[in-house]
């Protein structure tokens, strides 16, 4: 499964996503973000949830689906680097913004932000090609939709 998602994700060109591949990396992404540091959390998970219905207009069923897709594939996935590439080449600038806020979401969702956890966003924001700017922002942003 992971191989062939990744045969057709890292083409040499952004390619259509006619299957919902970007859909699950994003959710393998948001579920190794969570559990990062040892502790996958029932917060977590509904975060995990809740983003994935906003962001695609799933049903909570849906979710729950993409969800349990991701938490394999994060596990097949080996590193990270892939499945950040996958999201890179596929999603445009303006928009991976919005991924490293819902990241964020997930990170702060058990109200315990770990060391883990961050040093794991340090990582994919880089690999995103987030500047530091979009990146603080977006982490401002993730706080206030949780405190809000």
């Amino acid at each position: 499964m992971f191989a062939d998602l990744m045969n057709r994700l890292l083409g040499k060109a952004p390619q259509p996503d006619p299957q919902g591949d970007y859909r699950r990396s994003l959710a393998a992404l948001l579920v190794r973000c969570a559990r990062i540091d040892d502790d996958y959390a029932p917060a977590e998970r509904a975060r995990i949830d809740r983003i994935l219905i906003s962001r695609y207009g799933l049903t909570e069923s849906q979710a729950a689906e993409l969800r349990a897709e991701g938490e394999a594939l994060e596990q097949e996935a080996g590193d990270t680097v892939h499945l950040t590439k996958a999201i890179k080449d596929g999603v445009p600038y303006e928009e991976r913004g919005a991924i490293v806020e819902a990241l964020w979401q997930v990170a702060l969702a058990d109200a315990d932000r770990d060391h883990a956890e961050n040093a794991f966003l340090r990582l994919v924001v880089k690999l995103l090609g987030i500047n530091d700017v979009d990146s603080g922002l977006a982490r401002q942003r993730a706080q206030q939709r949780l405190s809000g």
